[in-house]
């Protein structure tokens, strides 16, 4: 399977979805990051570059970038054609972005235009962020035993996780057993569906060839 998360800014696919996309790297898919913008809305230097570029290379990912200011990610054409060159370059299976309900613009915008862009994929899933309003998970992925490796590459985000506790680690694991409890998993990441193409013989319900991955969505 190949896989396309997409993020406004740097850190925001880890914390969204960096439990999701260390079971697909151990299920050996391929994963690429789309990240929209360098979160250069900070005072002197910007190590949010470096930073980004560590967590995809820990998670084993390949990285792509928008190109967009921070601040500024436009939900039209420009963003959409930006989206729509990462699904092709990546021949992507399943799409992960931000949910559309979110009150930073630079998530809602990204949310459109990925949500425009993979109108033709028949996997699209919807993170949350800390800044996510109203976020209601129908769709739970398996994180178990993968926790401390998702902070991990949230760490890689040091500026983030230093800076004013903008990044809450704690709350962080706590969110993903509170995740796992709605689930009935120990740990898991939530996401709201925009479209799913359930294919029984990959994650081997009764009756069907296959067995089921780690990390398999699991609806509910």
């Amino acid at each position: 399977m190949r896989v396309l998360a997409i993020g406004a800014h740097p850190d925001d696919v880890e914390i969204g979805c960096g439990g999701a996309l260390l079971a697909h790297r151990a299920a050996g898919d391929e994963v690429t990051l789309l990240v929209m913008t360098e979160g250069n809305n900070v005072d002197g230097e910007n190590p949010r570059i470096d930073e980004q570029v560590e967590a995809a290379r820990l998670l084993g990912a390949e990285l792509l970038w928008g190109g967009f200011e921070d601040g500024s990610v436009p939900a039209g054409k420009e963003a959409v054609d930006v989206v729509e060159a990462a699904i092709a370059r990546t021949g992507a299976d399943v799409v992960y972005t931000h949910t559309p309900n979110d009150t930073h613009q630079d998530h809602r915008a990204t949310a459109v235009a990925s949500i425009a862009a993979a109108r033709k994929v028949s996997r699209v899933l919807c993170y949350e962020s800390p800044t996510a309003v109203a976020f209601s998970p129908n769709v739970f992925v398996n994180i178990g035993g993968l926790v401390e490796e998702k902070l991990d590459l949230i760490r890689c985000h040091i500026s983030q996780v230093m800076r004013n506790g903008i990044v809450d680690l704690e709350a962080l694991e706590a969110q993903a057993r509170f995740r796992g409890f709605g689930a009935r998993a120990r740990e898991a990441e939530g996401f709201e569906v925009h479209r799913y193409l359930l294919d029984p013989a990959a994650i081997g319900l009764p009756g069907k060839a296959g067995t089921a991955k780690t990390g398999a969505a699991e609806a509910h």
